[in-house]
């Protein structure tokens, strides 16, 4: 079954990191990659997403018509700032898989959902 691994963050900080930092991060981050793609686990490579102020949301307007405004916001200190498509036999082991995640224990939350099939 798939699974949506959410990396969930204030992209304040990440943007406030040194080069440095950045790229030690993102080792960390390729290493988990190589880690769980051979078993399988990676359903799709997943995306990091831009900061919060590239963002645009669409909500319905008072009359029933679209609105598009800048940026998402929401009085929210963490935003979804990547997106990693799982494959596990149930969401426990997604979960387990998913508390390794390199930043799972300083900058981020992981939040793992089962992806909605219909068929």
């Amino acid at each position: 079954m798939r699974y949506a691994m959410l990396i969930c963050g204030d992209d304040r900080e990440w943007t406030a990191l040194s080069p440095t930092d950045e790229q030690d991060v993102m080792k960390q981050v390729y290493a988990w990659f190589e880690r769980w793609q051979p078993a399988g686990k990676i359903a799709d490579g997943g995306a990091e997403l831009e900061p919060r102020n590239k963002a645009k949301t669409v909500r319905a307007g008072t009359d029933g018509q679209p609105v598009l405004t800048d940026g998402p916001y929401l009085e929210l200190k963490e935003v979804i700032g990547a997106i990693v498509m799982l494959e596990c036999d149930d969401i426990d082991e997604a979960a387990r898989i998913a508390a390794t995640w390199p930043l799972a224990a300083g900058m981020s939350a992981v939040e793992v959902r089962p992806v909605l099939s219909r068929e």
